[in-house]
């Protein structure tokens, strides 16, 4: 769709530079002698009457292609299917039900305590190592 829309933006571009290089043109002409005034009134008139029936054509043309297009694919259309109007329902519905039940938990652990865990308390097993003492011999 948007390489439609630079196509039409540069044929517009193509229309406003032909005709401002057409009132040169005529103008130039005119001064320099090689046509009167009023020949360059007429032609620059037949100019813009021709530019003009042609902007019509693909006017009519543009607006043809437009409707087939739309006709053809229901997602171009403005109108939205009776599919969409639904699953946009469902999809609110949900939202709601997830939106009430996350109030739901965020209320319910606001308001339970939970008891604080027991310490439990391991005793430690200590041994003792028994230090061997020696005999000395006397002599």
């Amino acid at each position: 769709m948007d390489m439609i829309k630079n196509f039409i933006y540069a044929g517009v571009g193509l229309a406003t530079t032909t005709t401002e290089k057409a009132k040169e043109t005529i103008n130039d002409l005119v001064e320099k002698g090689k046509i009167s005034d009023t020949e360059g009134k007429r032609i620059m008139d037949d100019f813009f009457k021709s530019t003009e029936n042609t902007k019509d054509e693909f006017e009519a043309k543009w607006k043809k292609l437009n409707d087939s297009l739309s006709s053809k694919f229901d997602f171009i259309s403005n109108k939205e299917s009776e599919e969409v109007k639904v699953l946009k329902s469902r999809i609110e519905d949900l939202e709601a039900k997830l939106a009430e039940a996350t109030k739901k938990i965020n209320t319910n652990s606001k308001t339970t305590t939970k008891k604080p865990a027991a310490k439990k308390t391991t005793t430690r097993k200590t041994t003792t190592k028994k230090v061997a003492t020696k005999k000395t011999a006397t002599k």
